[in-house]
């Protein structure tokens, strides 16, 4: 009879792990369900976009520009970039120069101290 225990014992385990395998699942197709329903609606507000396409066109124009600038940094990013060798001397002379200024602090504020 020990053994019919154990077995039961052990099943507990596996339904707990199957109800929350159910209950996870249950979430997914809920969540499938929103999705789904938010795609049906895709085609609704492209059509209202369009019929308000056609009130606000300065809206348009400006999204139009924005579009065409960001094809022209496009190909832009084709070319090789350029070189930052200038930007990081400069960013190493201008940590040299904070470096230089802390320590000077640092002397300044010890000899005060110290007095």
């Amino acid at each position: 009879m020990a053994m019919f225990r154990s077995s039961s014992r052990s099943s507990l385990p596996i339904r707990r792990r199957q109800e929350e395998i159910a209950r996870q699942e249950a979430d997914l197709r809920e969540r499938l369900e929103k999705l789904e329903r938010l795609v049906a609606k895709v085609p609704q507000v492209e059509k209202n976009r369009t019929e308000q396409g056609a009130k606000d066109n300065r809206s348009n124009r400006r999204f139009r520009v924005s579009v065409t600038a960001q094809d022209q940094g496009e190909s832009r990013s084709s070319r090789r970039p350029r070189s930052m060798r200038k930007e990081r001397r400069d960013g190493q002379i201008i940590f040299l120069l904070l470096v230089v200024a802390l320590a000077a602090a640092v002397i300044w504020l010890i000899s005060n101290l110290h007095s």
